[in-house]
């Protein structure tokens, strides 16, 4: 018996358990606007992060700039569970389309922003339609393809991330240094034009039953959630930067976090339909694939954001080249997950992630292992290596958890997915950096003569001068800045091993797939 055959247990007893692919015919420009709305999400964070030495001389607020990404990150990641419960509730097509009209609006007053807080306002109405496209998108994927043929459209879409990391900061750096960085912004809008006409004209969702109730918003519940997420995420991102991890505001966030998060539980326990319904933690499979995300989310701090600094700070690299040692990892990334079908086919979801992970493991603790100072293409392959384990540990389980649950909760469980792996991204960044600075002070405390700040920024910024210092000074530093990443990497092979232990103790060997339709079969 195949595992798309296998006879479910309690866990899909769910409402909506029929068939509900989406007819084949027209997929085409529909998988197209899907690839050009994943393609503007993926490129912002690359794309401008290259321009920020213009904004910040054009504009000024170097001391704020950082919010550029953070107010986008936080805006994306709390509209997430409330984007998921609306595209349940009313259809995917409504959602997708409002987002891509927030996203161009905030795109098009970006590009007029006439001072840093003007922008970094509009960033936020940028992410707030970022956190539509990014999970309506993986939602309207899984709806248009059966089980065995949704690899196809997850590979294309995990093309379009790797595309985007290799071609946004090129892209970036052109359009800042040969125009404006207002085009950065405005070349969103063709794209977006294209995606809402394809969108409008060509995607039809399956028919379903006319409830005997006008469907109710939780607006409560999703003013909680946007509540909760916002005072957690600026405490997590602001923390040991705008002010000491233990000052009164970073108290006073963490305390308003849990207090808005225990308003929210009791608020979503009386809701008739809520933003974050228990379900969705009462199911074994879909609760520790939610886990398992969080996992990735905090690993992948690692190589996104201290690789770079280590390739440019320890080996020297200038950073169009310390950007190619981090983008190889996202050329094998979707060419394993399209490979992946083959693997879980025969083994099942949770063995092949388990299989990924455990060579995510092993990739992670050979990193500190890697010579000093040593050559780029050894961080390189250690890079290509991670990208196909971690091909292998996402693409089955976000394609497993879709597969069991109808339409009517697809939608909230892939935004609880992604949810859960943006927390661990913002929670490993606070983490990790905090493990990173301690290690630099602690090297440096005894260091025979006085440097910069023990801090990773102040270090890496003293050594992008390397003549102001002696050759036994940057040496020091080097090597505190390689046993620095080496500590956040045992970290994230930590959080590996944690996704490990959730796939093996919490989720089931098999996961409670629902029927499948035949291909083209209508609902």
């Amino acid at each position: 018996m195949s595992v798309f055959d296998e006879a479910p247990g309690t866990d899909a007893a769910i409402p909506g358990a029929t068939p509900d692919a989406v007819p084949a015919r027209g997929r085409g420009p529909v998988v197209a606007a899907l690839m050009m709305g994943m393609a503007l999400v993926a490129l912002d964070g690359t794309i401008v992060s290259t321009a920020v030495p213009q904004i910040v001389g054009d504009l000024g607020g170097f001391a704020v700039f950082s919010w550029l990404f953070s107010g986008y990150l936080l805006a994306v990641t709390v509209t997430l569970p409330v984007y998921g419960k609306l595209s349940d509730t009313f259809g995917r097509k409504p959602v997708l389309i409002a987002g891509v009209i927030l996203f161009l609006t905030g795109s098009v007053l970006c590009a007029f922003a006439w001072n840093m807080a003007a922008l970094i306002a509009f960033r936020i109405v940028q992410g707030l339609g970022g956190g539509a496209l990014q999970g309506t998108i993986q939602t309207i994927a899984a709806d248009l393809y059966p089980l065995k043929e949704r690899p196809r459209i997850q590979a294309r879409l995990s093309t379009v991330w790797a595309v985007s990391a290799v071609a946004g900061p090129a892209l970036g750096g052109l359009l800042a240094g040969y125009a404006d960085w207002r085009w950065i912004f405005l070349i969103n809008v063709p794209v977006g034009i294209i995606t809402l006409y394809l969108v409008a004209r060509h995607l039809t969702e399956p028919a379903r039953t006319a409830p005997a109730a006008r469907p109710r918003v939780d607006w409560a519940g999703a003013l909680c959630v946007f509540a909760t997420g916002a005072l957690l995420l600026t405490a997590l991102v602001q923390g040991g930067v705008a002010w000491p991890w233990l000052s009164p505001p970073s108290l006073a966030l963490f305390a308003g976090s849990a207090g808005c998060a225990a308003l929210t539980a009791y608020v979503e326990r009386r809701a008739a339909e809520p933003v974050i319904p228990g379900w969705v933690w009462r199911r074994r499979t879909i609760a520790a694939v939610n886990l398992a995300f969080g996992g990735l989310g905090l690993l992948m701090v690692a190589p996104t954001v201290f690789l770079p600094t280590y390739a440019q700070s320890v080996l020297g690299l200038n950073p169009t080249a310390a950007g190619f040692v981090l983008s190889v990892m996202t050329l094998s990334w979707p060419l394993s997950a399209a490979l992946s079908s083959r693997v879980y086919t025969r083994l099942g979801f949770r063995d092949t992630a388990v299989i990924g992970i455990t060579l995510a493991l092993l990739i992670l603790l050979a990193f500190p292992l890697l010579p000093f100072p040593g050559r780029a293409w050894q961080p390189a392959l250690l890079m290509l290596l991670l990208g196909g384990a971690l091909g292998l540990f996402q693409l089955p389980l976000i394609v497993g958890v879709q597969s069991t649950v109808g339409w009517a909760e697809r939608g909230t469980t892939t935004a609880s997915v992604l949810f859960c792996r943006q927390i661990g991204q913002s929670v490993g960044a606070a983490l990790f950096g905090a493990v990173a600075n301690a290690t630099l002070a602690s090297r440096l405390a005894h260091a025979p003569a006085p440097g910069p700040a023990g801090d990773l920024d102040s270090v890496a910024r003293a050594l992008r001068h390397p003549a102001d210092l002696s050759a036994e000074a940057a040496d020091l530093l080097r090597r505190a800045v390689a046993s620095a990443v080496g500590h956040v990497y045992l970290g994230a092979a930590i959080a590996a091993a944690l996704s490990l232990l959730v796939l093996l103790l919490l989720a089931p060997r098999h996961f409670p797939v629902l029927p499948q339709p035949t291909p083209g079969e209508d609902v």
